[in-house]
């Protein structure tokens, strides 16, 4: 395991260095997104329309921040479960996205468009969201601000610590460990 600090937006040749098990700091731009935005966004390109953010190369955080205090950029700010994003994951992939950041194992469609789109799926550390914050320099609301919490934001982030979950080669975290526990 190796550990990388990275900037957004992320190419294949970033992507394909890491190696589930690998701790990143990310700095950047990222998007958040859960299930509502990510429907309103496949919906969008299944209509051949525009999508209100780019994700050519960059990487969509799963979070619906809790209310912003006063003096600071966002709330609490902690993943959320993957899986509830997974019927949409794929046809993102196809427009360009390289990362996706949340808690939990993706679907075996999640995980065969990752390996044909060079996807890199991080976890971030599901209990942390105050720490988690503190990474996050930036928010704006950019679409959907009719979702509340789960508006699309962008985000400026500096040293956001993750670990690569799973990989563009099909290493996950998820199942070594539950290996490791069985042996």
């Amino acid at each position: 395991m190796a550990d990388y600090s990275m900037t957004t937006p992320l190419s294949d040749e970033d992507v394909k260095k890491l190696k589930a098990g690998d701790k990143v700091l990310l700095s950047g731009t990222i998007y958040t997104a859960r299930d509502a935005a990510h429907k309103r966004l496949v919906d969008l390109l299944d209509e051949g329309k525009e999508l209100p953010i780019p994700v050519d190369g960059q990487v969509i955080y799963y979070v619906g921040p809790s209310p912003t205090p006063p003096g600071k950029p966002i709330g609490s700010a902690g993943p959320t479960t993957s899986y509830r994003m997974d019927p949409y994951a794929p046809r993102l992939l196809d427009e360009g996205l390289k990362g996706m950041i949340g808690k939990g194992m993706r679907s075996d469609e999640v995980v065969a468009s990752m390996k044909k789109n060079t996807v890199v799926y991080f976890a971030a550390t599901g209990g942390a969201a105050a720490l988690i914050a503190r990474s996050i320099t930036a928010a704006e609301v950019v679409a959907y601000e009719d979702l509340g919490a789960e508006a699309i934001r962008k985000l400026t982030i500096k040293d956001f610590p993750l670990i690569v979950a799973q990989d563009c080669g099909g290493g996950n975290v998820y199942k070594e460990g539950q290996e490791q526990y069985r042996r």
